[in-house]
Parts: C-alpha cells; sequence; structure tokens
C-alpha cells in the first residue's frame, strides 16, 4: 500500500498565495514592449484575468493560464480547486471555457496514486464546465504543483473587463472571504474540521452560476478574487476604471472562524504583500485590524467581484442569491477626484 501524504507539508506556500505580489509584477513588467493589435481586446498591459483576442465581430478568444502549490492534503481536492481556480478567470471575462491543457509539476517521491487523483480531480472539475482537457505539460519538480491553461469563447460585445465601472455602480462579491487565514490555520491544525471543508467546498466551485445569473443584466465590470485579496483586486478594479469605490465592511461574509484567527495573528505571507501593495490607496479609519487583514487576505478561487447599473442592483442580487447563496452586496462606486482609491466604512 502506498503512503498516504499531506500535500500542503510538501509547499511553502498554498494555492493562490504564492502569487508574485501585485506590485512586484507591475516592477517586472515595466519595460516590456507591447505590441499593438486592433484585435487584441486585452491584454498583460491591462492588469485583467485573461487575453482577449478578437476573431470576427461576434466571437473572441479568452486564454489564460493558472496553477500553483497544493491548498489542501487530498491530491483529488486540490485537483479539483486548482481547475476551478483557472476556470473562474474565463468566466470573470464574461466568458465560456472550451478548451483546458493541464499544467503540472510532481517531485519525483510522489506516489503515482496522487498524481493520478490529481489530474482526475482537475478533469472532473473542467468537464463539470462543460469544456474539454486535450493535453499538457508535465516536469520535476521538488514541490508539487497543478493548474490549467484555459482556452475560452466570448461574444465581444458581451465582454466584462476590469475597466468598465462607472460612477452610482453597485459592487457585489459571490463568496466569502477568509480561504488564505483558514487553510493557514489548517497547516498547523488550528482550523476546525467542519470550517475548513467549508472552506474548501467554496474553493471547489466554479464561478459558472454567478456568471450565467449575471447574463441579463447590465454588468459594467468584473474580476475575480484571487491572490492579490479583496482589496488588491478592488484596486486594479477601481485604477482602471478610474472611480473611487466604497465598501461597507460589515456587508462582507468573512467566517467568524478567519476574524478571530486574525486576531491571534494566524495570517498567511501573501496577506502582507497585498498590504504593502494596496494600503496606500486604502482609507481605513475605525475599521478593526482583523477585519483590514480579512480583505487583504488571498483568496484561491474566490468569487466574482462585480460593478453593477444600480437599476439593475436589487433584481441581480435576487438572481445571484438564488445561485450562489453567499453573493454579497458590498458597496459602490462614485467619481473620483484625489485621495484614496477605496474607502471602507
Amino acid at each position: 500500500m502506498e503512503q498516504q501524504i499531506r500535500l500542503t507539508k510538501l509547499a511553502n506556500c498554498a494555492g493562490c498565495g504564492a502569487k508574485v505580489g501585485a506590485g512586484v509584477l507591475a516592477q517586472l513588467l515595466d519595460g516590456l514592449p507591447v505590441r499593438r493589435d486592433p484585435d487584441l481586446l486585452v491584454g498583460f498591459d491591462k492588469s485583467d484575468d485573461a487575453a482577449v483576442y478578437r476573431v470576427s465581430d461576434t466571437l473572441a478568444l479568452v486564454q489564460t493560464v493558472d496553477f500553483f502549490p497544493p491548498i489542501a492534503d487530498d491530491p483529488y481536492l486540490f485537483g479539483q480547486i486548482a481547475a476551478a481556480n483557472a476556470l473562474s478567470d474565463v468566466y470573470a471575462m464574461g466568458g465560456e471555457p472550451r478548451l483546458a491543457l493541464n499544467l503540472l509539476c510532481v517531485p519525483k517521491s510522489m506516489p503515482d496514486s496522487a498524481v493520478h487523483d490529481i489530474l482526475r480531480g482537475g478533469y472532473d472539475k473542467v468537464y463539470e464546465a462543460g469544456a474539454l482537457i486535450a493535453g499538457g505539460h508535465s516536469i520535476l519538480d521538488e514541490e508539487p504543483k497543478y493548474g490549467l491553461c484555459v482556452t475560452g469563447f466570448v461574444d465581444p460585445a458581451r465582454l466584462l473587463t476590469n475597466a468598465g465601472a462607472q460612477p452610482g455602480d453597485v459592487l457585489f462579491l459571490t463568496k466569502p472571504l477568509g480561504a488564505g487565514i483558514l487553510t493557514t490555520a489548517a497547516k498547523a491544525d488550528l482550523c476546525p474540521a467542519d470550517v475548513l471543508a467549508g472552506v474548501y467546498a467554496r474553493m471547489a466551485t466554479l464561478n459558472k452560476a454567478a456568471r450565467d445569473a449575471i447574463q441579463p443584466f447590465r454588468v459594467h465590470a468584473c474580476t475575480d478574487v484571487t491572490g492579490f485579496g479583496l482589496l488588491g483586486h478592488a484596486l486594479e478594479l477601481a485604477q482602471a476604471s478610474d472611480v473611487r469605490l466604497t465598501i461597507d465592511t460589515a456587508a462582507v461574509d468573512v467566517p467568524a472562524e478567519a476574524l478571530e484567527l486574525a486576531r491571534m495573528g494566524v495570517l498567511p505571507e501573501g496577506m502582507y504583500r497585498n498590504r504593502r501593495f494596496a494600503s496606500a490607496f486604502v482609507q481605513a479609519d475605525g475599521v478593526p485590524l482583523e477585519v483590514q487583514d480579512a480583505l487583504y487576505d488571498p483568496q484561491t478561487s474566490g468569487g466574482l467581484l462585480l460593478a453593477v447599473h444600480p437599476a439593475d442592483a436589487d433584481a441581480l442580487h435576487d438572481a445571484l442569491r438564488a445561485a450562489v447563496p453567499s453573493a454579497q452586496r458590498l458597496g459602490t462606486a462614485t467619481d473620483y477626484t484625489e485621495g484614496a482609491r477605496i474607502i471602507l466604512r
């Protein structure tokens, strides 16, 4: 019988917490030549979730790639979460995933059964999304990693980006926060099993239901909340759209266990990177530190952050709550003149 392994013990970072910080990433990309093409609707210079290339007036390709170290000990669950996270970038652009390629790094010592289960988890989640896995690439590495390169389709007229928010828009988020805090605690056996099971279930849930629910409504901007945390991704949306966002922190769904762990100082390294990147643009007077920590907490396979026409907000909220019960109405977008891009209440 092959010995069971705890995948998270094989990695220094977990899930999207392993991402290079947004500020560092911007420096690394600075100065790289940007090739202009009128059919490249979204490129790497946009700080968006995926690249989009127009093929015709009614069809555009959406392409993304995402992979990371284990966020869960169970190989099958890790595969599911990694796949759901990669597919999310296509949903965040309003697209429909169609084709995926595996990206896999495995240590020589990893049992074949564990590798098989990682791949099986990814396959099952991709097929749930209605897409296909058609191959991929694998290498030997001291630390396991898994993810996907995903191609999807979108009608350019229905393309969503992080740059379209307008003053007056209402903000929504479709999954709770706290995943980074809780999974960090789990590595030290500090997270209750039932709470951790709920976190894993949410991370393995596709953002397809949320994407489907928003189709009839005037959604002006969208991004998924992953490694840069809610405030990191909200800042990118605010800057790209040239608006100010006001967020009602009492409306944000953060498990009580995550807040208590944050008070204890049980926090992922990525939280500190996200705070360094975004805090200069955030006004958080009077907001408890543990709440701020949760808003900077890196998420893995997090929810969609939406900016919606105010006239559609109530109806969209009803539609979202029917599709994704944890959907939250977070705040509003307003004109930006100067000062903080994000106001926390």
